[in-house]
């Protein structure tokens, strides 16, 4: 089994495509032209789809995974926005975007060969709706916005119709002022969410509940979310300008990394799986403007490319500590925009 890692290429309009060797080395395998801006991707639950999302020509691209890595175009679907964020449901029979500067999210059909079919449904926000995932049991699904709206919109998903519908308890949690929540994690138990927040550069953990039941049953009641800490990724005394972007959880559960844009930096937190509490442990120096990143499956390597140098650093996690060294850089090309694992 070989490990894939595919990385959008914006500024030269490239989905590139590598092998991670055993020690974290990268071999080129493909480029695949992805004209309109490419920026994020996601895999469908059965391995045989990626998604792109083109966010120039305001489109979004499927593509079939060939035999060896490679991509094949299926087709593209003409939006009226750019989507910064993408997922399909747990089934893999809807994919989700949410729209930035739109303040919206859309659920699009798949249809059976993998391509993307026509919208079923849309919902308005507010401006930066910056991500949107459903939860393990796909009932629910979480969108997150930095300011102004600074709030986490919380929806009811029903994955027979593809429709989002406002939480029932709480449709909207506005976070603590000023923090700007931008990308989530949820924990392995999914009784917590971390929470990115990009305005205040700190990481905020919330409780998250939901009424028992069957997984395809949306309860009258909803889900509920609730804060229970936020603590800094910058370390004490710096003063420089700072917005944090995306959070990744390593595959074991019990660490979380979270880019810094101006520290110029990965910060590393230990996770208390029992209580869900979060402790800084550290920071790894990167490359400039390190806004996409993510984490082999097996937990062993981290890759963080550079939107300022057009490059991609690789770290090895230290078992225990789960900190990191930096192994090699390559370079990748112009605004590297997302970061996608995937076993072959």
């Amino acid at each position: 089994m070989s490990l894939l890692v595919y990385i959008t290429v914006s500024g030269d309009d490239l989905i590139r495509i590598y092998t991670m060797d055993r020690d974290g080395q990268l071999q080129h395998r493909h480029d695949v032209p992805a004209i309109g801006g490419p920026s994020a991707l996601a895999d469908s639950p059965d391995g045989r789809t990626l998604y792109c999302s083109l966010r120039a020509s305001n489109e979004l691209a499927a593509f079939r995974i060939e035999q060896d890595g490679g991509l094949h175009l299926l087709g593209k679907r003409q939006v009226d926005a750019d989507s910064c964020y993408l997922a399909p449901d747990k089934t893999g029979r809807f994919l989700m975007s949410a729209y930035y500067r739109a303040g919206k999210a859309m659920v699009h059909r798949i249809e059976s060969d993998g391509s993307i079919g026509e919208e079923a449904c849309r919902v308005t926000t507010a401006a930066r709706a910056h991500c949107i995932e459903t939860d393990e049991t796909n009932r629910y699904a979480l969108v997150p916005h930095p300011l102004d709206a600074n709030s986490i919109f919380l929806f009811q998903f029903d994955e027979k119709t593809g429709q989002l519908s406002p939480n029932p308890s709480a449709p909207r949690v506005v976070a603590a002022n000023g923090l700007g929540p931008r990308h989530f994690v949820f924990s392995l138990d999914q009784r917590f969410v971390y929470t990115s927040d990009e305005d205040a550069s700190s990481v905020t953990g919330y409780h998250f509940d939901r009424p028992g039941g069957s997984q395809s049953q949306s309860s009258p009641v909803g889900c509920t979310l609730r804060p229970f800490q936020t603590i800094p990724s910058l370390p004490e005394g710096f003063e420089g300008a700072n917005t944090t972007a995306q959070i990744h959880l390593h595959p074991n559960g019990r660490t979380l990394y979270v880019t810094n844009r101006g520290h110029e930096s990965i910060a590393i937190f230990s996770l208390d799986t029992g209580s869900g509490a979060v402790e800084l442990q550290g920071w790894q120096s990167t490359e400039a403007v390190p806004r996409v990143f993510n984490i082999d499956p097996e937990g062993r390597f981290l890759l963080a490319a550079g939107q300022g140098t057009g490059n991609a650093a690789i770290y090895s996690i230290e078992p225990d500590s789960r900190l990191l060294s930096h192994l090699i850089t390559y370079e990748v090309g112009k605004q590297p925009m997302w970061v996608l694992f995937r076993q072959q």
